[in-house]
């Protein structure tokens, strides 16, 4: 926690207007100082006055590449309080000034020149930039051919979007949600599917006998759960000895007004407070911890969480069975 004095040089480092907007600037970008010259119209040497200021205070992170230095927002190791104070600016960014600024942003990157070409260009931030076709869900569907699952419940599954990625690689799929009219919707998403079952149901009293699924997914629900813990002993209980158990949840976060209109019940979990539930649970827990952090505003975090039953006699699950 920050002291009352580093509060106030954390406040008064966001005071400043020009420094408000080189952070906003290089929010998604990673810009050199002669291009962040052009791109706002300020003199160099009030730009490096500056983005020394945000750098010394761990806003920015900076990369020399010959004889440029380039900047950008310091997502991995930015000091939590300067985190949480940037994170309020960042909320009112919609000033016609920085919108003008995104756009000449936009205009220079697609005109920056490299002899390598774009891979080139953003080299240690492809992340950060889209191409044409380079896109998460094309990545999803070029692993499944390597995927083979057995027996899969999908607890929480909404109208069966992940089920309908997931069942021509599983031997099965059963489809559990609480609501009737979001299981109807997941029956005609895939009614084309012999392999997926549906069933109503709670997660804090799932209606299936101990060690009835190879793996359980527990994708982005717990948040929505009045006991997170009795659901992760119901998810252990349904998974046979050598199953695994995959959770996807956000960090513990200060915005309930943001998901309050999402029927979120809590406000997201601590990633130890989550692996003494599995641990209890009886599983043997091989990653818990915040893997990725949402670039809009408010920043939320999420976690991974992997978990696996012990067995005593490694188990492998069938061949998947291919749909029509």
């Amino acid at each position: 926690m920050a002291t009352l004095a580093e509060t106030v040089d954390i406040l008064r480092l966001f005071a400043d207007a020009t420094r408000v907007r080189l952070s906003a600037l290089l929010d998604g970008n990673e810009l050199s100082v002669a291009e962040i010259t052009q791109i706002t119209g300020l003199p160099q040497s009030r730009v490096s006055t500056h983005l020394g200021k945000l750098r010394e205070a761990g806003v920015l992170r900076d990369r020399h590449e010959g004889a440029s230095t380039f900047y950008a927002i310091n997502d991995a190791a930015m000091p939590e309080p300067v985190r949480r104070v940037w994170m309020v600016v960042s909320e009112s960014q919609d000033e016609a000034l920085l919108r003008a600024d995104r756009t000449r942003c936009e205009e220079i990157l697609h005109a920056r020149q490299n002899p390598g070409g774009w891979p080139d260009s953003v080299a240690g931030q492809m992340d950060r930039h889209y191409s044409p076709g380079r896109t998460w869900e094309a990545t999803m569907q070029g692993f499944l051919p390597f995927i083979r699952l057995g027996d899969v419940l999908d607890a929480g599954s909404g109208d069966g979007t992940i089920a309908a990625v997931l069942a021509p690689r599983c031997r099965s799929v059963t489809c559990l949600d609480r609501s009737d009219k979001v299981l109807q919707a997941a029956k005609h998403r895939l009614s084309g599917m012999d392999n997926v079952d549906f069933a109503p149901g709670d997660l804090h009293a799932l209606p299936f006998p101990d060690g009835h699924f190879d793996q359980v997914l527990l994708l982005n629900v717990l948040t929505y759960t009045k006991d997170p813990a009795l659901v992760l002993r119901e998810a252990a209980r349904v998974v046979r000895p050598g199953g695994d158990l995959t959770i996807s949840t956000l960090a513990h976060h200060g915005h309930k007004d943001a998901t309050a209109p999402y029927g979120h019940v809590n406000q997201g979990f601590r990633p130890a407070a989550l692996q003494g539930w599995l641990s209890a649970a009886g599983l043997t827990v091989e990653r818990c911890e915040v893997t990725s952090r949402e670039k809009r505003s408010p920043h939320f975090a999420v976690i991974s969480a992997f978990a696996r039953k012990p067995d005593s006699i490694s188990r492998l699950a069938q061949p998947a069975k291919e749909t029509p």
